[in-house]
């Protein structure tokens, strides 16, 4: 076997079960490039994930020295790595790090929906505070894009698993994300800084840069994006490196009190957004007629209070057979209703689930899942409420899991939304969790 990487699925069939370097099973997995492969692991008694590299994609020996001196790295804000080291898989040679496991990344809520601005601002405070740890400690990110934007738990962290050092010149795989001067210079602070306005300028219009940027020409920031995330933006993705300033100077005018000048590392202990304080407010949903509001993307557990653009979602549904207590709805709020109340007057009122039809999942099937596995569903409902069209956009990583999904999405029923007093055709996006006592639906309303 030669050492290139085979595609993914590839990956996943051949390799699911092997045990790496005699103590990390490869369980299930999660994701991966041409370049490497992810794969749920578990250490010390709980789940972790593991990345694996061909030995020849890259200098085995500095390597493994640049993760030596990232595992060394302690915040809240950026993702830990406990081990690394090299393996043999079917006579190629690979290395491989372990990881903290993230439920979700960024990513995978940028094709459901645009974040506003005010979920946005909740994303600068721990990104700023990550960078500057990193800053401090003599590192670089060198690849800020939404897939490195993780959740575990409550905290958002960025990923640590391919930092530099300044002036490096990465692995030569360019993104749309990549500052304009990196091709020439290498990485830098400065180019973290117009990668962290590429990023929250994706996430606000929901769509990604194109890959080949490579112009001198000045983005354009959409009017529309309120200050002070606007100016923000703004000077992250100015042309000139040297105009981007630094970190404490882009966020110092949108909230001076969190982000002071001294390095947010080892030389003081940084408690401002663990898990018990960290506002729990983040990425969200709105609930049933703009009536209750739900997590989509970190498990459940960070609430906004107000989003920007009210929309409709039912609660999370449970399988009939496995019945989850906390998916019940609460009554409405007075706030709440006066969201509502503001859908009427524009002539919008959204719609809502009729039949909920669970995904028929067998119960040796069930039993193979450690976690969740995730898969996202588009449906097309026409004004009659029916399904027209579904079609998978985010099938997770088991086609079983993603037929079934599939399966039981176009078996929905809806009340259509009434625009102008009429029934009108809508589209909804059905997020599939499936675990091993239970499975879960978080339906959203995206259209009209």
């Amino acid at each position: 076997m030669s050492q290139t990487m085979s595609t993914p699925n590839e990956l996943r069939q051949k390799w699911e079960g092997r045990l790496v370097d005699g103590k990390f099973p490869l369980q299930r997995w999660l994701g991966g490039s041409d370049h490497s492969t992810v794969f749920l692991t578990e250490r010390a008694g709980t789940n972790a994930a593991i990345k694996l590299i061909p030995a020849n994609k890259l200098d085995s020996d500095e390597q493994i020295s640049r993760w030596a001196a990232t595992a060394k790295l302690s915040h809240p804000h950026l993702i830990r790595l406990f081990e690394y080291g090299s393996c043999q898989i079917d006579g190629a040679l690979f290395l491989y790090v372990v990881m903290e496991y993230a439920e979700e990344t960024l990513a995978e809520i940028l094709p459901l929906r645009a974040l506003s601005s005010a979920e946005v601002s909740e994303m600068l405070g721990p990104a700023a505070e990550a960078l500057a740890a990193l800053s401090h400690a003599g590192f670089v990110h060198g690849s800020i894009r939404p897939s490195n934007v993780m959740a575990v738990g409550n905290q958002l962290k960025l990923s640590v698993d391919g930092l530099g050092r300044s002036g490096d010149r990465g692995s030569g795989m360019r993104s749309g994300y990549d500052a304009p001067e990196v091709a020439a210079v290498g990485l830098s602070a400065a180019a973290d800084l117009w990668s962290l306005g590429m990023t929250l300028l994706a996430v606000l219009v929901q769509s990604e840069p194109k890959r080949d940027f490579v112009g001198r020409r000045q983005v354009a920031v959409p009017a529309s994006i309120p200050q002070p995330v606007k100016g923000i933006v703004q000077r992250c993705l100015e042309i000139d490196p040297a105009r981007r300033g630094s970190v404490n100077d882009i966020l110092k005018p949108f909230s001076p009190r969190a982000f002071q000048k001294q390095p947010a590392a080892d030389s003081q202990p940084v408690e401002r957004h663990t898990a018990q304080s960290w506002p729990k407010r983040w990425i969200v949903v709105p609930l049933a007629a703009a009536a209750l509001f739900l997590v989509a993307w970190i498990g459940g557990k960070m609430v906004h209070r107000q989003p920007a653009v009210p929309a409709s979602e039912t609660p999370a549904v449970a399988s009939k057979s496995n019945v989850v207590s906390d998916s019940q709805p609460a009554a409405p709020s007075p706030g709440n209703a006066s969201s509502a109340n503001s859908l009427v007057k524009k002539g919008v009122v959204p719609g809502s689930i009729l039949q909920q039809v669970p995904p028929e999942v067998s119960r040796g099937a069930q039993n193979t899942i450690r976690g969740r596995v995730k898969v996202s569903v588009q449906v097309a409902v026409d004004a009659s409420g029916n399904v027209s069209e579904a079609r998978l956009t985010s099938p997770g990583p088991s086609r079983y899991f993603a037929a079934r999904a599939l399966a039981a999405a176009r078996r929905w029923r809806f009340n259509p939304p009434q625009v102008e007093g009429k029934a009108a055709a809508s589209d909804w996006v059905l997020r599939f969790h499936f675990g091993r006592t239970s499975t879960q639906v978080f339906p959203t309303e995206i259209k009209p």
